[in-house]
């Protein structure tokens, strides 16, 4: 059995505090992420918690955890963005300010995932609990990454819901939108531009153009909206005097829960004349049902539940996920990025609720 742990909320508390400081002095760029993966292995060794491991991602599993019983998967990454050039402060130093903790990753979403480390490491030897708990840090997902959390699912097991750490202010997101990234072509015949020949792939892209500006979808998310399309690059012609055959336009594609990537680009197929390629469907939108168990128990504790414009690794998770964390989103990718402090002691607080009210037998 794993050794015990600390698990008054004041120790729980300067735990996250610590932890948090060490892995915003590593720096852990995505694909870049081998040093603090090293560290929070180091971590969970050092109170004898078995660590699995594949590449940069880390994932620990609760001392009784047993095979007949349902999971909860805990998830959250520790790999960053680049620090912009706005920042006055060392990216790299934790900067205790103010009740503030600087430094690049603090709020997204090292802030998270150390919260989450310690909620589970509450629950680590507890018995006859409902759920196993596995908590998974994982790398990559900054750029959605191959080498994430989409690597591991398989060695992970079966999964029956997952709480995904991301800046949310510990409101719920209970569906999130996905993303396609669609390369569309209009073909036309070249011709001499002084001349009446040819036809112009341009022209033939506008009317496009203005149907992926014009259209909605039928179906509409309850808390996402509707589909957003946006044709974000343009290219076409090689010289002035010359009609151009092909022109190409990008769409970036925000997709919700009311249709899948898959439909999605189905309806797009059928109601334009270009050719239409995607890069990706793999990013799909998120949802859980309002039903859900976990839904039910943020509703009973008074948590707001929204849905989410921004993506996360929700995206890669073949099951039902909610997303939630301290810290906000919008300080995200910002300079002289920070956490309150005291948001590190209501994510904890916030988590443990969450998960009393689920994994505890009655």
């Amino acid at each position: 059995m794993a050794a015990s742990f600390r698990f008054s909320t004041d120790q729980l508390h300067q735990e996250a505090i610590n932890l948090l400081s060490q892995l915003i002095e590593i720096p852990s760029l995505s694909r870049e992420e081998d040093k603090t993966a090293d560290h929070l292995q180091a971590f969970f060794e050092g109170y004898e918690v078995p660590v699995e491991r594949k590449g940069n991602n880390i994932w620990v599993r609760n001392a009784n955890y047993d095979p007949e019983k349902p999971t909860i998967l805990l998830n959250s990454h520790h790999d960053t963005v680049r620090p912009n050039e706005g920042y006055t402060k060392n990216p790299h130093q934790a900067v205790l300010e103010d009740g503030k903790l600087f430094g690049l990753g603090s709020n997204d979403a090292g802030g998270p995932l150390v919260c989450l480390i310690m909620t589970f490491m509450y629950f680590l030897n507890q018995k006859d609990l409902k759920y196993n708990l596995v908590l998974a840090a994982t790398a990559e997902e900054e750029i959605s990454g191959a080498g994430g959390i989409r690597s591991i699912l398989r060695e992970l097991g079966e999964v029956d819901f997952g709480i995904v750490g991301e800046p949310t202010l510990m409101e719920m997101a209970i569906n999130e939108k996905g993303l396609m990234v669609l390369d569309c072509y209009a073909h036309g015949k070249a011709g001499h531009a002084a001349r009446d020949e040819g036809q112009n792939a341009i022209y033939n892209a506008i009317n496009d153009i203005e149907w992926f500006k014009a259209f909605s979808f039928p179906k509409e998310s309850e808390t996402l909206g509707p589909v957003k399309m946006s044709v974000t690059v343009i290219e076409g012609g090689t010289q002035h005097n010359v009609v151009p055959d092909t022109c190409h336009f990008v769409v970036d594609v925000r997709t919700t829960d009311a249709y899948t990537n898959e439909e999605t680009l189905e309806v797009i197929r059928s109601n334009v004349g270009c050719e239409v390629k995607e890069r990706s469907t793999r990013l799909q939108p998120s949802r859980i049902t309002k039903d859900h168990e976990l839904v039910k128990a943020a509703e009973e504790l008074g948590l707001e539940t929204f849905g989410s414009p921004t993506m996360s690794d929700q995206a890669l998770m073949p099951f039902s996920t909610v997303k939630i964390g301290p810290g906000d989103s919008n300080r995200s990718h910002t300079a002289d990025e920070f956490i309150h402090t005291e948001e590190l002691r209501e994510g904890i607080l916030g988590y443990l609720m969450l998960l009393n009210k689920l994994i505890k037998s009655t």
